[in-house]
């Protein structure tokens, strides 16, 4: 949720939440944990000059037929790919110590919990590989007499999925229910007949006008246009004014892309509206799938299958060309070595700020921008309740600055008065992300428990006393920003069109601008299937 001026604030007219209150003693209010992705490990990285930060190769070099870099949600997809098509001779390289990129998660006595992504959205029609995948997974368990897929229901969010804290009582769904003038009502309206018409789009090549995953989206100028402006320049240019919309619309910004409307373009607004059609029996497609701990519980299930392939707390610090081959120097962080392995093939899997100093001669400097992240797990000894409709998965305020907590134990039925785990998210998207970024990691533990529990208190009273534990997880590059003008970006134009060239294959959402579980599979399939035509395996392509 996929800081500072406040959409909520906006809506309720209140006083946005202070983000810059504690003092850099604070100590820390409660038991937990400040954690995050290896920083230590990423800055070697960047900060190493060719191979002068780093000993030189040692042992016998390994010879492998394919090498996937990362093992994020791209790199394991790419993984799983080459699974399903029989193809086990390759390794998977991930430098933290546990695969799964921001679909990581973590868990507790009562409850597994997301570290990251927390959801997926039904996937559309187009979206083959995914739906095939899900159901290899149980997820689909069949299809209805339209060979719509019919899912479990096990995996769809149970009711209520969302409600929004609206002058003082709580509400089914995000957007206002109450209160909204004629011009508010009417302007809601309109939008919503703008996204719907764009939803029905197709281009002059017969490709959907937004399209999910987005790579298979019409390239029809008219379509492609839009990635010209921002998503707050083509609102205003269409007279969407209305303040709870516009309040709503940035609330949705910073949920799936970490950054304000003026720093997205208009196409990737229009996406998150337009692009999702998800396809299903029973009138699912517009539900999402998720589990108590997100995303985690599919980037496990890759990694269950890779497990052989997987070697954790390892980092690609060199990928150069030699002759027909591929030759990858890898750190081994638990032994302090570096080994050397040859490849006919490798999939960089991993974001562009660190493929371009690891594989400068495959990698641009593309200069792409990141948005910060601070997520936290929230244990309590009973869960929030509140006025108005009962508690839903995902909970936010019209008067916070943040982008409001999910229930980890919504799925399982637990008790309604018993332990619980809240997921708390915040998008630091106001400003110079490496600015944000340095702030974030500047707070201390307990600088980040007292603005959490501000929060959710000022949300759910009745949590008072009933907060046992805060642990904090900060992304520091969480999301790559779809700027204006992203898909027309000359080094992101260049990167998909090498896809199929080989030996090496890049497969990172990165390269969509869009940071979703979609995109990052589909990207992963791709690399995956260019690569094993690369090596002279024929394929069937899944995509």
């Amino acid at each position: 949720m996929t800081a500072e001026v406040s959409r909520r604030a906006v809506l309720a007219g209140g006083a946005a939440l202070g983000l810059a209150a504690c003092s850099p003693a604070t100590a820390a209010p409660y038991p937990g944990a400040l954690l995050g992705a290896d920083v230590r490990r990423g800055h070697r990285l960047r900060d190493a000059k060719g191979q002068s930060a780093f000993p030189p190769p040692s042992g016998a070099e390994e010879r492998i037929p394919l090498v996937i870099a990362g093992g994020g949600v791209a790199g394991l997809a790419a993984g799983w790919r080459l699974a399903e098509a029989g193809f086990g001779d390759f390794a998977l390289l991930e430098l933290e110590n546990e695969a799964g990129g921001n679909a990581r998660g973590g868990g507790n006595a009562v409850t597994q919990f997301p570290w990251g992504a927390h959801y997926l959205p039904v996937p559309n029609r187009e979206a083959r590989g995914l739906i095939h995948m899900l159901r290899g997974f149980g997820m689909i368990t069949g299809e209805d007499a339209s060979g719509a897929p019919i899912y479990d229901p096990y995996h769809l969010c149970a009711d209520l999925e969302e409600r929004l804290l609206w002058r003082g009582t709580w509400q089914e769904g995000l957007y206002p229910a109450s209160g909204l003038g004629a011009a508010d009502i009417a302007q809601h309206d309109r939008f919503n007949a703008a996204m719907e018409h764009f939803r029905a789009a197709v281009g002059t090549d017969g490709r959907p006008a937004f399209a999910s995953p987005s790579a298979l989206s019409s390239r029809d100028p008219a379509f492609a246009a839009l990635d010209g402006q921002s998503f707050a320049a083509w609102l205003d240019a269409q007279g969407f004014t209305s303040g709870p919309l516009r309040a709503h619309l940035r609330y949705c910004c910073r949920d799936d892309y970490g950054t304000e409307p003026d720093g997205v373009s208009a196409w990737a607004g229009i996406h998150y509206f337009a692009g999702r059609r998800g396809w299903a029996a029973g009138g699912a497609g517009q539900s999402e799938l998720t589990w108590p701990e997100g995303n985690a519980r599919l980037a496990r299930l890759i990694a269950a299958r890779l497990h052989p392939q997987i070697r954790p707390s390892h980092s690609v610090v060199r990928v150069v060309r030699d002759g027909d081959d591929v030759v990858i120097d890898t750190l081994d962080h638990l032994a302090g070595t570096i080994r050397r392995i040859r490849a006919g093939a490798v999939i960089l899997a991993i974001p562009d700020f660190v493929a371009r100093h690891v594989a400068p001669d495959f990698v641009g400097h593309a200069g792409f921008s990141y948005a910060p992240w601070v997520v936290a797990n929230v244990a309590v000894s009973r869960q929030p309740w509140g006025a108005g409709v009962p508690l839903a998965w995902d909970n936010v305020s019209a008067g916070s600055e943040t982008l409001g907590y999910v229930v980890a134990t919504h799925q399982t039925q637990s008790a309604p008065d018993g332990p619980s785990v809240l997921t708390w998210y915040n998008a630091l998207s106001v400003g110079d992300p490496a600015v944000q970024r340095r702030m974030m990691l500047r707070r201390s533990l307990g600088e980040w428990q007292k603005i959490i529990a501000a929060d959710l208190l000022t949300m759910n009273p009745e949590l008072d006393g009933a907060i046992e534990r805060i642990d904090v997880w900060r992304w520091g590059h969480a999301m790559v920003q779809p700027v204006p003008g992203f898909r027309a970006d000359p080094a992101r134009v260049v990167a998909r069109a090498g896809q199929g060239a080989g030996p090496v294959f890049r497969a990172h959402s990165d390269l969509s601008g869009l940071s979703l579980f979609e995109e990052a599979h589909y990207l992963g399939l791709a690399a995956a299937e260019g690569a094993l035509r690369h090596l002279g395996r024929p394929v069937e392509s899944l995509l």
